[in-house]
């Protein structure tokens, strides 16, 4: 096995020398706008069912929206566990380990892809259920998952396979896999909506379509990899690899699970509740749904930043360059925190015209809209910091940190006080579930952060 010093490889690589904001730059807006492009798949098919449909079927993809969060689920977990230990393996320059990473990580993707959608297709009424379709919205659901189910396969492997590409020092390409799909699928909408008139089905035979797209371009990418060339013998399913890919992903897969979660509580919580109101049960369904698309926007950019800044923080832990470690998590923190403020701004000053985007509604509707918004999103000027600190742990070896950071705002926080709250405060107990709990996970997310930094100062004066 090939090894060379880490100072020496460090000069090699610019990601061992050149300026941070420029490798963020490179690799983080990339990675933005392809998290961007993912989202624009749901919420394209939100707002022309919105306007198309109605009210009911912004209901119906929102209790279908678990099943794409599961999917992703499971793309964090191969895709940032795979390209963390491949970036972690040149940085310590040891290219039969990444040989062996990728290979696995490649055939895992294909094999769960195709697993999941067995189960979903299998399981769709009884999944549909459990999410908090009403009587009114079970069969639009029913029309939408049981199309958009036999794409799992390509959502899966192109979402994790960007994170390989990205991690092989393409962030463009990997973007424009995405952006081709999500561009095609926005057209395709217009069509078999607006044109042909295939109502819910056409919006689900579009998101499909394009992600079979970006699945094909993505493909074809790792037939010219550029660190080395993928031979079908490199591709397996070790169990040692599969063991230290779950490790080094688990924390992002996590994360996404305790989403699908709070997902499906809070939908069966705004049904119960909102039953007991003035509101009844299918405006606070279809309203969360709405909500759900716009986190998902700050979510991208969260996400894809901290994504961004994986192959920046997994080389430099690899060659044990403590201080890029350090200063690439500050600099993407400060990014973070901009992006939060301007997205809680627009939220608190213009939450019907958002909302408007995503179609029409009695006025009973857009009052809970407006007052979902701006309670619920109240304290989204923090957002950024936990998906962040996710990754920095991912991307430098810490796995358990990871995997705690990753359960605090939903597991430890949100789904706690959306079970509680209620209890007391009703429908509101729900809308307030959402800023304490973002509070408390950043307060945890930089203390467990400021705590690692001090270990690192520690250990580059050992060095």
């Amino acid at each position: 096995m090939k090894r060379i010093s880490n100072q020496s490889q460090g000069k090699e690589n610019p990601l061992g020398y050149a300026p941070i904001v420029g490798l963020l730059r490179k690799f983080a807006i990339p990675s933005i706008i392809s998290m961007l492009v993912n989202a624009a798949y749901n919420i394209t098919d939100q707002i022309f069912i919105g306007h198309v449909v109605g009210m009911l079927g912004n209901a119906a993809t929102n209790v279908a929206f678990p099943i794409v969060t599961l999917t992703v689920a499971f793309s964090q977990l191969v895709g940032v566990g795979t390209a963390s230990n491949f970036n972690i393996s040149l940085g310590a320059e040891e290219e039969g380990e990444a040989k062996n990473f990728i290979g696995t990580g490649l055939t895992l993707m294909s094999v769960m892809g195709i697993l999941i959608m067995c189960i979903v297709l299998t399981l769709k009424t009884p999944i549909l259920t459990l999410c908090g379709a009403t009587e009114n919205v079970l069969p639009y659901s029913q029309m939408y998952l049981g199309i958009t189910a036999l794409g799992i396969p390509f959502l899966l492997f192109s979402s994790s396979g960007s994170h390989l590409i990205r991690a092989d020092g393409s962030p463009a390409y990997s973007m424009v896999c995405t952006v081709v799909g999500a561009v095609l699928n926005v057209f395709l909408d217009w069509l078999f909506m607006f044109i042909f008139k295939w109502g819910i089905q056409g919006a689900a035979v579009a998101t499909i379509t394009g992600q079979i797209i970006s699945f094909i371009l993505c493909l074809y990418y790792f037939t010219r990899f550029r660190t080395f060339k993928i031979k079908l013998r490199m591709l397996g399913l070790r169990v040692e690899y599969i063991i230290r890919i779950a490790k080094l992903g688990i924390s992002n897969f996590i994360n996404q699970v305790i989403m699908m979660l709070v997902n499906i509580i809070m939908n069966n919580t705004l049904t119960h509740y909102g039953a007991l109101s003035v509101y009844g049960s299918d405006i606070p369904l279809a309203v969360s749904g709405v909500i759900a698309k716009l986190n998902s926007i700050l979510s991208a950019f969260s996400v894809g930043l901290a994504q961004g800044s994986q192959p920046i923080l997994g080389f430099n832990m690899g060659a044990k360059n403590y201080s890029r470690v350090k200063e690439t998590y500050k600099k993407a923190l400060s990014v973070a925190l901009a992006i939060s403020i301007a997205a809680f701004l627009l939220f608190q000053l213009f939450p019907r015209q958002i909302v408007s985007i995503f179609g029409s509604g009695d006025e009973l509707y857009f009052q809970f809209a407006e007052r979902y918004m701006r309670i619920f999103m109240m304290m989204v000027c923090v957002f950024g910091v936990q998906p962040l600190t996710v990754n920095y742990f991912t991307g430098t070896g810490n796995m358990r940190q990871g995997i705690v950071i990753s359960l605090s705002r939903q597991g430890f926080f949100l789904i706690p006080l959306l079970i509680l709250l209620p209890m007391v405060f009703g429908l509101d107990g729900v809308l307030y579930a959402g800023p304490i709990a973002d509070f408390l996970a950043c307060v945890f997310s930089l203390t467990m952060v400021f705590i690692n930094f001090k270990k690192l100062t520690l250990n580059q004066s050992i060095d």
